[in-house]
C-alpha cells in the first residue's frame, strides 16, 4: 500500500494561485499513475487531473484545463497540482490518489485508484 499525504491547501482570493503537494510513502512511486480529485460541499467527488507513471502523459477535467497543471517529482516521491486563476467554484477538499500505472484504464473514476490521502481544503473567496 502507498500512503499519501496532501498539503498546500488554504484560503485564497479569486484569481489567486496555490500549489498542492502529495507526498507518497514507499518505493517505486514512478510506477504509479497519480490523480487529483475534489469534493465540494454537497457534491460528489469529481476528477480534476491525472498524470501517468513516469510523467509522460497528463489529462485534465474541462473545468480546470488551462488553469491547473499536474506534475510529479519521482525522486522526491511527490506529486503536485499547481492551481492558477482560481474561482470560487474551485472551493473543495482536494485528494490525491494513485494506482499501479495503466494509462489505458479510464482516469476519471475514483474507484479505479487504490490509494487516497486525507485531503486538503482549498477555499477561494469571491
Amino acid at each position: 500500500q502507498v500512503q499519501l499525504a496532501e498539503s498546500g491547501g488554504g484560503l485564497v482570493q479569486t484569481g489567486g494561485s496555490l500549489r498542492l503537494s502529495c507526498a507518497a510513502s514507499g518505493r517505486s512511486f514512478s510506477n504509479y499513475d497519480m490523480a487529483w480529485f475534489r469534493q465540494a460541499p454537497g457534491k460528489e467527488r469529481e476528477f480534476v487531473a491525472a498524470i501517468s507513471g513516469g510523467g509522460g502523459m497528463t489529462s485534465y477535467a474541462d473545468s480546470v484545463k488551462g488553469r491547473f497543471t499536474i506534475s510529479r517529482d519521482d525522486a522526491k516521491n511527490t506529486g503536485y497540482l499547481q492551481m492558477s486563476s482560481l474561482k470560487p467554484e474551485d472551493t473543495a477538499v482536494y485528494y490525491c490518489t494513485t494506482r499501479a500505472a495503466n494509462w489505458r484504464r479510464q482516469l476519471e473514476y475514483e474507484w479505479l485508484y487504490d490509494n487516497r490521502g486525507q485531503g486538503t481544503q482549498v477555499t477561494v473567496s469571491s
